[in-house]
């Protein structure tokens, strides 16, 4: 509690031995010989003294604990890690932009602009901030130990603090004590969210209750002397009801008054009490005169680290009468400091603030958003205030508020970005530019909100005033936000309208690419014979001469992969979309231009092809290029599943089971149910089976409910596939029979026939064998004639070994010979592992199964092993 310097209050923290016992007892954890972080969170109604107890809790951890403050503002819930900035000042502050380099690290272009530190680039990823800040702290905490971090006024902290903290409290070795305080009365949405999880991982939380009379006569007595009487302090607990702010406020007043503390004051309470809050505080103010009420409104705009000259120009008043205005507002405990000042309290301004008139305010906010432009703090600054102007046909007004959105997607706040554009759309921009800030507010939301970014795209589209380039990109972001939104055959029909109405040249290439893109990724299309037949002859002769061409003969070589065309042939493609062996510029996996669909694409088509190399050096390159971008949303989660699966084709399966599993936590920070959730959990589960961890299969199966019904898109490997095959693991032979069968039909009737990619047709042999041997006899005729025109060692010596599950004696041992030959010389050691086992069973060799269990040991295939060890013992 601050009070005016001519009138010093003394404040003695009663009633709060609770509250000071959990802290006592977190700071002691922290400074503990095993030192152990956590949360408290402090919470009451306004005026109770959070502030108090807070500066107490920094008192007790003084000289034990380097400390860190800070606060929210009402007036600056708008303004991105306005708090954050604030608590890492002590780190920050002797900075200089060497230090300040050396401090971030590799994180000084990705979070540098959030903190402040580093000018803004282009579009952060938040979560990549969140990382970020995490990394951070994490080093601040190991140099700075033990290190407390005190929030007050949570519920006015801005959004990307607040959601930054609530994930950060949640590590199992939190290294800090988190104090949070907050107003009971006030979170509301998103922040009450954030309060919340902070309170499920806090080991303590206390609620402040209102003070008993007995500790208001005390807090009384302290103040005026021991000769106030019981009537009157009785009295200063009723006009006050125990509110600490209040019943100080007062007692100030009292003092000022120099009423005597006797039961004849006691009738003078209630007037003096009123002029402390509300109403009476504001008819207070006014006493002071019209410059002071108006310097006081200024200050009540600027809200939090209020500059004089700021004040003095908002308020339109010379520099000394400012002075003067400041200095009895000062005498009033209105406001505290010098330059910068604060109010008292945040009642007290939350209170001048509503008293301004409501056009007045707004007018205020217009000035403030000039003035603090002039003062050079830029476009991110101002837009607090200009969020607060009504909308007014102001060219000028939407021009700035498009340049705060762009900085504040620079620092990763997409959400503030999405409120300044929305903010300039209700203005409205003029006609020329109307379609242009739809389309930034379409892109401020897409890594985000793909559902909201197809609106606001939709919208854009619709009206005039793209040029050409933009308009093509809008149509690739909306078609790329409806397919992140599982939404492809919708994709790629706003695609197709595009190509009908542009005339030919680059642009209908580039689109028509996309329109490619699309149809092919979609898990069900009308005519898919009719699609990879017209790829085939727009890619016949192309060399690769620009990205749109490059881009078409990715998608050629995938969709031949996919129809289980010649892997040779199929690799000379691939080869032609790279300059000098690698990714063209433009098609990089950051690349917004095409996004990271392309690049994958191809990475995947190497790996079926059986060149893991050169699939590795793509997919590792996908990993670095999201972790240097700071990408560690969906992105970073679908690299590590490319990594994970690349990992799950050399045999690697523990280390493809740990990146799999990491791609779906990742993946779970950005929501759930989306393409990038399936494809690693397919993966994962996969990647388990052939562990032969089924049971582990099955709840990863159900935690991330992979079933029926599948997305729109495909999923790589397939998922039908994979299910039928897990079925198959638990014995559900029928079910698993009505998998694999749907998962043919469908293949089939789009011309796809890799059985590498989905081996349905084999594992259905497997299955019908016994019951249907004819039915089983010309599935493993399908699949040996495909495998044969993939030609892939793979793909042959899995055909092969599905051959030899059909057979007895003689020729299952023969088959099983040349499906070792095959798979010994493909890269995919876990089915070398299994053809390697399986013909040491069939051959009764105790040399061949040892080489198997040697094989399966080193893929970390558990099932496998115990197999081999098990037809070893039987020998």
């Amino acid at each position: 509690m601050v009070s005016g310097p001519e009138h010093p209050v003394t404040v003695p923290l009663l009633e709060r031995e609770t509250e000071l016992a959990a802290a006592a007892q977190a700071v002691d954890a922290l400074c503990a010989d095993a030192p152990a972080g956590g949360v408290l969170v402090c919470s009451g109604e306004a005026g109770l003294g959070k502030t108090a107890l807070l500066s107490e809790i920094r008192r007790l951890a003084a000289g034990r604990c380097a400390v860190w403050s800070a606060g929210g503002g009402e007036t600056v819930t708008s303004v991105p890690f306005h708090v954050v900035r604030q608590l890492l000042q002590p780190a920050l502050a002797p900075a200089g932009a060497v230090d300040a380099r050396e401090l971030l690290g590799d994180g000084y272009e990705i979070i540098g602009p959030a903190l402040g530190v580093a000018p803004p680039g282009g579009q952060a990823d938040p979560q990549g901030v969140r990382d970020g800040l995490d990394a951070l702290l994490l080093r601040l905490a190991d140099t700075h130990r033990p290190l407390v971090l005190i929030v007050d006024d949570a519920h006015w902290s801005d959004l990307e603090t607040l959601g930054w903290l609530a994930s950060f409290v949640q590590r199992e070795d939190l290294p800090v004590l988190v104090v949070m305080a907050y107003r009971t009365e006030e979170p509301t949405g998103d922040t009450a969210e954030f309060i919340r999880a902070m309170e499920a991982a806090a080991g303590r939380c206390v609620s402040l209750r209102a003070l008993t009379p007995d500790a208001v006569a005390r807090l009384a007595r302290a103040a005026l002397g021991e000769h106030a009487d019981d009537p009157f302090c009785r009295e200063v607990w009723a006009v006050t009801g125990g509110n600490l702010y209040e019943t100080v406020e007062l007692v100030a007043k009292v003092r000022d008054e120099r009423l005597d503390p006797v039961e004849g004051s006691a009738g003078a309470l209630r007037a003096l009490g009123a002029s402390a809050r509300g109403s009476g505080l504001i008819a207070r103010l006014e006493e002071l005169g019209t410059a002071t009420t108006r310097f006081a409104w200024a200050a009540a705009i600027l809200g939090t680290e209020i500059s004089l000259d700021l004040a003095a120009a908002l308020a339109g008043l010379p520099g000394d009468q400012a002075a003067d205005c400041a200095e009895r507002l000062r005498a009033a405990r209105i406001l505290a400091g010098t330059d910068p000042m604060e109010f008292v309290h945040p009642l007290i301004a939350g209170a001048v603030y509503r008293a301004i008139p409501a056009a007045t305010r707004t007018a205020m906010h217009g000035l403030a958003a000039w003035a603090v432009t002039r003062a050079g703090r830029g476009p991110a600054a101002a837009a607090r205030h200009l969020l607060e102007v009504h909308p007014d046909d102001d060219p000028e007004l939407v021009a700035q508020l498009r340049e705060a959105a762009s900085e504040h997607l620079a620092v990763g706040a997409p959400d503030a970005a999405r409120r300044c554009l929305e903010r300039a759309v209700q203005e409205p921009p003029l006609p020329e530019v109307h379609a242009e800030v739809l389309y930034e507010l379409g892109c401020s939301t897409l890594l985000t909100s793909p559902a909201t970014t197809v609106g606001h795209l939709r919208a854009a589209l619709g009206m005039p005033g793209l040029d050409a380039g933009r308009r093509v990109d809008a149509v690739f972001r909306l078609s790329q936000a409806l397919t992140h939104n599982n939404q492809t055959r919708e994709a790629a029909e706003v695609v197709a309208a595009e190509v009908a109405r542009t005339a030919p040249g680059p642009t209908r290439m580039r689109l028509q690419a996309v329109h490619f893109l699309w149809e092919g990724v979609q898990s069900a299309e009308d005519d898919g014979p009719g699609r990879s037949r017209r790829l085939a002859e727009m890619a016949e002769g192309l060399r690769g001469r620009d990205n749109s061409e490059r881009v078409l003969l990715i998608l050629r070589a995938f969709d031949g992969t996919a129809r289980g065309e010649n892997a040779e042939e199929v690799v000379e493609i691939c080869d032609r979309a790279l300059l000098d062996g690698g990714l063209a510029p433009g098609l990089g996996w950051t690349n917004t231009a095409w996004g990271f669909e392309p690049p994958a694409l191809l990475g995947l088509t190497y790996a079926f092809a059986d060149r893991l190399d050169r699939a590795e050096c793509l997919f590792d390159e996908a990993l670095r290029a999201f972790e240097i971008s700071g990408w560690s949303g969906g992105h970073l989660a679908f690299a590590h599943a490319l990594v994970g699966y690349l990992q799950r084709r050399r045999g690697r399966l523990d280390r493809a089971e740990m990146y799999l599993r990491e791609s779906l936590r990742l993946a779970e920070r950005v929501g759930n149910g989306l393409p990038m959730h399936w494809d690693a959990a397919c993966m994962l589960i996969d990647t388990l089976l052939a562990r032969g961890r089924i049971d582990a299969a099955q709840e990863a199966a159900d935690r991330h409910a992979f079933a029926p019904p599948y997305p729109s898109s495909i999923v790589i490997p397939d998922a039908q596939c994979v299910r039928g095959r897990l079925l198959l693991a638990q014995g559900r032979t029928k079910e698993a029979v009505a998998e694999l069968e749907a998962a043919g039909e469908a293949l089939t009737a789009r011309g796809r026939h890799n059985g590498v990619m989905a081996p349905w047709a084999s594992d259905l042999a497997r299955a019908v064998a016994a019951d249907d041997p004819a039915r089983a006899a010309a599935l493993v005729g399908y699949v040996r004639d495909r495998a044969e025109r993939f030609g892939t060692d793979t793909a042959i010596g899995e055909s092969l070994r599905c051959a030899a599950a059909l057979e007895e004696g003689e020729q299952a041992v023969e088959l099983l010979a040349k499906a070792v030959a095959f798979l010994e010389s493909s890269p995919c050691a876990y089915e070398h592992a299994v053809a390697r086992v399986e013909y040491g069973i069939a051959a009764r060799s105790a040399s061949e199964l040892t080489r198997g269990l040697k094989l399966a040991e080193q893929c970390s295939a558990d099932g496998l092993v115990r197999r081999a060890r098990e037809a070893l013992r039987s020998l």
